[in-house]
């Protein structure tokens, strides 16, 4: 492997011209949560030998990360060994330096979101049914709605862009338009923690775009730890602070985009000749030329 170092400490600082320290890194320093996995196996019941192997992942507080990597690299198993979805053969994974094993499953949904790559919900269900599905950690079962609750769904859809589609049927939605319904639910769930696995896969540009920029905006004005699979490297190196390149079930390489997204790191771990820009103001820039032959 060509880490870094210490991922931990690879984190981009968030300092204006000045090197004055930013809004966002009193937030980080403060309230936010970091999740760490240590020393972790991840098997599934049909396999042998662990897939996915890592010493050391975290997702710094208050900071997005991004997990990238060719398919059936790990990114989606260990996304969910993280978020408890997936008992690991050894090691552990902490929220803020306690393992998420010794959470319950509502306590743990009300600090960790997870929104995985396919959902599925009742035609019937309105947008704004939807969302407030994603009120239940806050809730007992025979609570009504709170003044919070309607706060938490107001908030969760405006951000979302959904509000003009508030009461529309989920099956009358394009993909584009589901993607956002589903991320006003995880919104509305209202976590320190937000985990997404492949978001922007399948949909168009635009909605794409819309999608990152939600989760660019939550990060810049909550303060939430993000951890997100993308497929799209150069999206990963736009919208996020941090980069793990996964390669056959470990980390290849981690730290900010300015230092993974490399032709080197594309050339090793997606097998793909391409040229990097490494001046752009949003982030490195990549021109792919050619795919390597296997």
């Amino acid at each position: 492997m060509s880490g870094h170092g210490d991922f931990a400490g690879a984190s981009s600082g968030h300092e204006n011209d000045s090197g004055a320290r930013t809004e966002r890194d009193v937030v980080a320093d403060g309230d936010a949560t970091e999740l760490l996995s240590e020393d972790l196996a991840i098997s599934y019941p049909a396999t042998d030998e662990p897939i996915v192997e890592c010493e050391t992942v975290v997702l710094p507080a208050g900071e997005i990360t991004a997990i990238v990597g060719p398919n059936g690299s790990g990114k989606s198993t260990l996304l969910k060994a993280m978020a408890h979805q997936l008992s690991p053969d050894s090691g552990q994974v902490l929220l803020d330096g306690e393992r998420v094993q010794s959470f319950g499953s509502k306590r743990l949904a009300r600090e960790l979101g997870l929104l995985s790559q396919e959902n599925d919900s009742p035609g019937t269900f309105t947008v704004e049914d939807l969302a407030y599905h994603g009120r239940y950690p806050h809730r007992g079962f025979f609570d009504s709605l709170s003044a919070e609750d309607h706060e938490a769904v107001d908030r969760a859809i405006d951000l979302a862009g959904v509000e003009h589609l508030r009461d529309t049927e989920m099956a009358n939605l394009s993909g584009g338009q589901k993607q956002l319904a589903w991320i006003a639910m995880i919104l509305a769930q209202d976590t320190d923690v937000l985990l997404l696995d492949e978001p922007t896969t399948f949909l168009d540009l635009h909605h794409q775009l819309r999608v990152m920029e939600v989760v660019r905006t939550l990060n810049d004005e909550a303060g939430v730890t993000v951890g997100i699979v993308l497929h799209d490297v150069g999206q990963a190196a736009r919208f996020a602070d941090n980069i793990v390149a996964m390669s056959d079930g470990e980390p290849y390489d981690w730290g900010p985009p300015v230092d993974v997204v490399t032709e080197d790191l594309l050339r090793a771990v997606f097998q793909v000749e391409a040229s990097v820009d490494a001046e752009g103001d949003t982030g490195p820039h990549i021109a792919p030329h050619h795919a390597i032959d296997e």
